[in-house]
């Protein structure tokens, strides 16, 4: 395919993979599409190990970087700058009240309390901020930067304009994801190259516009800016659908959670695979911002008449991450969950990603050569 995107680049298909799993994100920019790791989820050291195993099997193929750069949350409001203090700062903004929810809902569903020696070695916050800070996602970036990336995109805000002007000396293009034309206006004004229209069908941090609404009208507001088309696609004929909005291609990720390159669990698999579109549900109580999920125990208890108000990010997530790893431990199904959009739908069956890219890519070819015929023989 020839488009900007395409061009941009240096890809077959504008098929843009978000992903935690770096086989995945190897896997789809070999299969010419663009592989982009999620770094959320990883220490600076793991981050590293990773980038530098897919520098050694993307086979010289461009791929990216997702980091996660809240404008709004705790730390930000507070001035918690300082990591070494961060964890501590953060644990005592959380209630009592709130962790007694948590172990309630976890007593309720069978989950066995830590051992006193469990809990001193592992402490309540584990890993439970992550890349959720401005403190702690700031190295994420600077790593990410330090390897031949392509792609650097940011979830919740645009990157702030010191990483963008960094990024552009070196080469690397900005994306930005959005859920309001109001916020690609203002990301572009920042200086991003590429908006990622995601609508409310998507997994993960949704805003309230569909993607059939909201991407034409980003498209419209930003021109001649790219716009990548995300939420809800998964298969050929949504990309093609995407396209026909004014999208230069998709931004994909749920789809890439089942397959065969990836790291999902055997419990969270089966989930996936056995879920409808409507097994999913848009909430607060995993990270303190409205997040497409599974629907499970965890989500439905947060939202009972007795239960707290979620805490804002990242307070709500340091507490969903120390409930799921005891649920863990236990393989509890009820409460097991998973950031997903309501293209699960189609998530059942096991492919590789190679497959998936390949057969996005004829079904994409055969809807726009039968929409071009329907117009020819009118």
């Amino acid at each position: 395919m020839q488009n900007q995107l395409c061009e941009m680049f240096g890809i077959e298909f504008p098929i843009f993979a978000f992903t935690h799993c770096r086989d995945v994100a190897a896997a789809v920019s070999r299969a010419g599409g663009m592989g982009v790791l999620g770094a959320l989820a990883f220490s600076p050291e793991q981050l590293e190990l990773e980038l530098n195993w897919i520098d050694e099997h993307v086979d010289g193929k461009p791929y990216g970087v997702d980091v996660v750069m809240p404008v709004k949350s705790v730390d930000r409001e507070q001035g918690l700058d300082d990591a070494s203090k961060l964890g501590e700062q953060l644990m005592g903004m959380i209630t009592q009240e709130h962790w007694d929810y948590v172990h309630k809902i976890l007593a309720d569903h069978g989950v066995p309390d830590l051992s006193a020696e469990e809990l001193s070695r592992e402490g309540p916050l584990g890993e439970g901020i992550l890349g959720w800070t401005a403190a702690t996602g700031a190295p994420l970036t600077d790593i990410a930067l330090a390897h031949p990336i392509k792609l650097l995109a940011s979830a919740l805000g645009p990157p702030d304009k010191e990483v963008i002007d960094r990024a552009h000396a070196q080469g690397v293009k900005v994306a930005a994801l959005i859920g309001r034309v109001q916020q690609a206006v203002r990301d572009v004004q920042q200086g991003v190259d590429i908006i990622i229209a995601q609508g409310y069908e998507a997994g993960g941090h949704t805003g309230e516009v569909a993607s059939m609404v909201l991407i034409p009208d980003v498209v419209d507001a930003i021109a001649p800016v790219p716009v990548l088309g995300a939420g809800g696609i998964g298969t050929g004929r949504q990309m093609a659908a995407a396209m026909a909005l004014g999208a230069q291609g998709v931004w994909t990720g749920s789809i890439w959670l089942t397959v065969a390159e990836s790291d999902m669990s055997e419990l969270v698999m089966d989930k996936l695979i056995n879920a409808t579109s409507t097994d999913t549900v848009r909430s607060r109580s995993m990270t303190g911002k409205p997040a497409r999920q599974l629907r499970t125990a965890w989500t439905e208890a947060w939202d009972s008449p007795d239960a707290p108000a979620p805490l804002p990010m990242p307070l709500q997530f340091i507490l969903w991450n120390y409930a799921m790893q005891r649920a863990s431990r236990v393989n509890s199904r009820e409460l097991t969950g998973m950031p997903v959009g309501q293209i699960v739908s189609r998530m059942n069956s096991v492919r590789t990603a190679k497959e998936v890219v390949y057969e996005m890519i004829e079904e994409y070819i055969e809807v726009t050569e039968r929409m071009h015929g329907a117009l020819a023989d009118a």
